[in-house]
């Protein structure tokens, strides 16, 4: 009769396991070859050039002059606040400036002391807003930020009006004691002079681009108070993106 111990099932020990008891091999750490702190810091130099610091003495700016036409109704004010501009222009830009009463021109040129390379452009447009008709303080923005522009189209460049058509849409454009026209540049952030036929407009290209499409409608003959709701819309825009 078979034992008892010869009917017992088979062991559940596999012969993976064994051969994996087997195969295991302890790795010691220390004999890997290690990367010392030399060893980094040249490859993070090979990987970064570094470069000398340009010297200033390379930068040269180029020489250069403007004149910039004043209209005889704008002499007044450029002879009362000369002292403004001229300061704005020397001190700031580092610019030449000469007022010449002859020929009614505001002559810039460059000094030995210019460091902007677009210090003179930026100077004649600061004079030509102020030839157009703005303040002193907001033409200022010209020459303190990078982003602001001016922008000039006439009211024939939208649509032909004569007569009692065009006088009406300058006045829409105006409203009653220029109240369209402070909504308009308070909601748009810019500044509009209205020279005219012609409308001047200062202030970012997104912004300018707000103002005279609100214009635009106007002149087109949209009622004011349909370009209000559009103004309150987009100002309301504004708010949530910043």
């Amino acid at each position: 009769m078979a034992s008892l111990q010869s009917l017992k099932a088979p062991s559940l020990i596999s012969r993976k396991t064994k051969q994996e008891d087997e195969d295991d091999v302890v790795i010691d750490t220390t004999a890997l070859p290690s990367r010392s702190e030399e060893d980094v810091n040249m490859e993070e130099d090979t990987a970064k050039p570094t470069f000398a610091p340009a010297a200033m003495e390379n930068k040269k700016v180029t020489r250069g002059s403007r004149k910039i036409p004043i209209p005889s109704h704008r002499m007044s004010p450029l002879k009362r606040h000369w002292l403004e501009i001229y300061s704005a222009l020397v001190e700031h830009m580092k610019l030449q400036v000469r007022m010449n009463i002859k020929s009614q021109t505001v002559e810039l040129k460059t000094s030995p002391s210019t460091e902007d390379e677009g210090a003179l452009q930026k100077g004649a447009d600061f004079v030509r807003a102020f030839a157009l008709g703005f303040e002193v303080e907001d033409a200022m923005a010209l020459l303190r930020l990078d982003d602001i522009f001016l922008d000039t189209f006439e009211i024939k460049d939208v649509k032909t009006l004569h007569g009692d058509h065009l006088s009406r849409a300058i006045g829409r454009i105006a409203g009653r004691d220029g109240k369209t026209k402070f909504t308009i540049e308070n909601a748009s952030k810019t500044r509009i002079v209205l020279a005219d036929t012609k409308i001047h407009i200062l202030g970012s290209f997104q912004n300018i681009k707000i103002a005279r499409d609100a214009v635009v409608h106007l002149i087109l003959g949209s009622p004011p108070g349909k370009v209000y709701a559009t103004l309150r819309t987009i100002s309301a825009r504004m708010k949530e993106r910043f």
